[in-house]
């Protein structure tokens, strides 16, 4: 989804994939955005919507011919209620990504304060984990302006509502490739982390290897050994019970925001308890390879490195399946040679 970030428009870059049935399954690798509705950088009459509710019940959307933006794709009970929160707000950018059901549109008030309401569709299972992040999770960094403060929200809409975080885009920024940048993150994600540690019952590592094994069921272009020697790893994975914290679940460049020179975090749309080192994959897979001096700064923002090898390794395993499956099934070849060759370099490690 489109990131609540600055006005600029998006830049021509990957970015991760969010699968829309089930976001816990998506892989980590890129693909190429869709063709991006246009953003505004004015307020004027001819370019924006104003959500009216003269009554209770009777609230609607003004919209002008020339205008690029539109409410509808909200529903009519998501409609009322961002009136009933915001009422007289006029929406001046739409954030969606347009890869899945979610809407992210720019609010102001009359009084000039800039908002963001994220409204999901009927297959929608994001909301719910950014509603219950927002309660539980994010209130030390809300309170130092490094995430969305929480406004409203409803659970049974599907809809929440927060206060416009300033900045831009990490991805494709030049702070993208600096150090600082990643030692930020790890800080910020290491107090996300420390505040709750709870043991599962096993629960994660029994999903995350009934996760693989379905990828790996589907259709794929990975070597028929390769992938005897896999299937036959995984179905030998232990499932313990494991320390797990609260995480973001897709934490890189295209969730963060820099602004003034600091790094803030936003899309809480995959957060959920799962051990620590699972903040970490789609960093390992898109960043730190090529770049290990990233690598150092970000686990020195953290303090440690929270990655144990068993357990890391079947984490790559579940990733790098998951990308060639998901690659090879929508014609998406960069994501698909990544995965590959994340299962080859597995494969040795394995013995294969």
């Amino acid at each position: 989804m489109r990131p609540a970030g600055g006005l600029a428009a998006r830049p021509p870059v990957r970015y991760i994939f969010e699968m829309q049935a089930e976001s816990d399954d998506a892989p980590a690798g890129g693909v190429s955005p869709p063709t991006p509705r246009p953003e505004l950088t004015t307020l004027g009459s001819r370019t924006r919507e104003s959500l009216r509710g003269d009554a209770p019940g009777d609230e609607t959307l003004s919209t002008g011919p020339l205008s690029p933006l539109s409410l509808y794709p909200l529903t009519p009970a998501q409609r009322q209620l961002v009136a009933r929160w915001a009422p007289g707000a006029d929406v001046v950018a739409d954030h969606s990504w347009g890869l899945m059901g979610t809407t992210v549109l720019e609010l102001v008030r009359p009084d000039g304060e800039h908002l963001v309401v994220k409204a999901g569709d009927a297959a929608d299972t994001h909301i719910a984990r950014e509603i219950r992040a927002h309660e539980s999770w994010l209130g030390p960094w809300a309170s130092l302006g490094r995430a969305p403060a929480l406004v409203a929200a409803d659970r049974d809409a599907k809809l929440l509502l927060t206060r416009y975080l300033p900045g831009t885009l990490v991805l494709g920024h030049p702070c993208e490739h600096d150090p600082d940048t990643y030692r930020q993150a790890g800080e910020l994600l290491a107090s996300l982390h420390a505040q709750l540690t709870v043991s599962d019952d096993g629960q994660f590592a029994r999903r995350e290897q009934a996760d693989a094994l379905a990828w790996l069921a589907r259709p794929h272009r990975i070597d028929a050994d390769d992938a005897r020697v896999l299937e036959d790893a995984i179905r030998r994975w232990p499932t313990p019970a494991q320390s797990v914290v609260p995480t973001h679940g897709d934490w890189h460049p295209r969730n963060w925001l820099v602004h003034a020179g600091q790094i803030r975090a936003i899309d809480l749309g995959r957060a959920d308890l799962r051990p620590a080192a699972t903040d970490l994959i789609r960093l390992a897979f898109l960043r730190f390879g090529d770049a290990p001096e990233l690598e150092r700064a970000f686990l020195d923002g953290y303090g440690r490195d929270p990655r144990e090898p068993g357990a890391w390794q079947r984490t790559r395993v579940r990733e790098a399946v998951s990308a060639a499956a998901w690659g090879y099934a929508h014609a998406t070849p960069e994501l698909e040679d990544a995965g590959l060759r994340q299962v080859a370099t597995l494969v040795r490690e394995l013995g294969g």
